[in-house]
């Protein structure tokens, strides 16, 4: 195995059930990565943006280090005070 990609095809195709965890591990990463890089680009601290939505601070310090998975709603309110959207789309499957 070359790369890390590699290595996570190689998995995918021998453990189905790894393979779906992985796959929801990455997509919290992306949604987490998106509101991280939001704020920062705001230039709003965790202190600030947790009291914009009316959250503690340790909360939002959780979900940006992966210690806490947030609800929808929690992430949705997150999401508004940053003006992100979340969209759903068609997932791209494996080989196309």
């Amino acid at each position: 195995m070359k790369t890390w990609n590699d290595y996570k095809d190689h998995v995918r195709d021998t453990n189905p059930e790894i393979a779906a965890d992985m796959d929801e591990i990455e997509s919290v990463s992306r949604i987490v990565g998106a509101l991280i890089e939001r704020r920062q680009d705001l230039n709003l601290s965790q202190r600030k943006l947790a009291e914009m939505c009316g959250l503690p601070q340790s909360s939002v310090a959780r979900i940006e280090s992966g210690r806490s998975t947030p609800n929808l709603s929690t992430l949705l309110r997150i999401f508004h005070e940053l003006g992100l959207e979340l969209v759903a789309q068609p997932a791209v499957q494996q080989g196309e």
